[in-house]
């Protein structure tokens, strides 16, 4: 009896073996060919440089040059529909980030759904906004702000770098947290939203944590909250919003993301070389510009995703925000 048994159990492992090998080569060789990175913002900006600088990094582990293809404009819907349309083998890859979890809200006409037609491969970093006053406010604090806004409601203008911006949606988000009343003034980009704000033209505005840096140190802008969850290691003695009303966060942020059906081998090689770029220089780089690292495994990004969108589509309906 222990003899068969032996038998059949050898057997069974060659049975076993013989299967594993058949799936290995079933497996189709990734990469073969440059990998095209799509990030929805034109050459020279932050966003596109936080792609080259990924890429980089990620095309020396895979051996292959990741090569950068901008696609600036509609919300990121331009970017994104190339993406979703893309062969799904892992040479087309998308910079996905927060305006892919606000889009379906602002730009409700879409052929692509963020959740369902994009496999989210992992987050790579997020940064906060930092609100900030003119001093000519007199604010010092997020409860001088609120409690001078709640008696002179529309009297505080607050700039934003457009209709839908992160810097918009902190605002609003905070305004339906607070009941506060203000003012939106929306420009068309953030340089000059920050020269009117620097004049005095407008009285608040939510800025990225590495833009306000300077004109903080400056004495040219008040600090009075920050986005993130917990206070940054940045501005250690600058309060977040979620001290004031539990549970605000409102980070900006980048990641990873491929079209559905991309198989499980390639999504697994993707994610672990950039995780393995990201623990790199990448991470003392991004580090030193104010941004948080962040790694997650597909499926938590993803849930990530899904979130951020159901979170910030109730904000723009409550809102009725309408893009520019």
């Amino acid at each position: 009896m222990q003899d068969i048994a032996k038998t059949a159990r050898r057997l069974f492992l060659g049975a076993l073996a013989a299967c594993t090998l058949a799936a290995q080569a079933q497996a189709p060789a990734f990469p073969t060919r440059p990998i095209q990175l799509v990030v929805a913002a034109p050459a020279g900006g932050s966003s596109d440089a936080l792609a080259r600088m990924l890429a980089d990094d990620m095309g020396k582990i895979l051996g292959q040059p990741i090569v950068i293809d901008n696609r600036p404009g509609g919300s990121g819907v331009i970017a994104a529909e190339l993406v979703a349309r893309a062969q799904p083998d892992g040479h087309t890859l998308m910079l996905s980030w927060i305006g892919n979890a606000t889009s379906g809200a602002l730009v409700p006409r879409q052929n692509f759904d963020i959740n369902k037609d994009f496999v989210h491969i992992t987050k790579i970093v997020e940064g906060s906004n930092v609100l900030v006053a003119h001093p000519s406010t007199g604010f010092h604090s997020l409860k001088d702000l609120l409690t001078f806004a709640k008696a002179h409601p529309g009297q505080v203008t607050y700039a934003s770098s457009g209709n839908g911006s992160s810097g918009h949606l902190a605002m609003e988000m905070l305004k339906q947290r607070s009941g506060a009343s203000m003012l939106h003034v929306p420009y068309r980009g953030g340089a000059a939203a920050l020269t009117d704000l620097l004049a005095g033209q407008v009285q608040v505005m939510f800025l990225n944590q590495d833009a306000v840096i300077p004109y903080i140190k400056q004495g040219k802008l008040v600090p009075l909250a920050i986005t993130s969850a917990q206070r940054n290691p940045q501005f250690p003695g600058l309060p977040t919003v979620a001290e004031t009303y539990p549970g605000y966060e409102a980070t900006a942020w980048a990641g990873l993301s491929a079209p559905k059906g991309t198989p499980a081998n390639v999504v697994q090689a993707l994610h672990d070389a950039a995780l393995k770029a990201m623990a790199g220089s990448f991470k003392q780089k991004q580090e030193a510009l104010g941004a948080v690292v962040v790694r997650t495994t597909p499926a938590d990004y993803q849930a990530f995703v899904r979130s951020e969108q159901d979170k910030w589509t109730k904000v723009i309906k409550t809102a009725g925000i309408r893009p520019d």
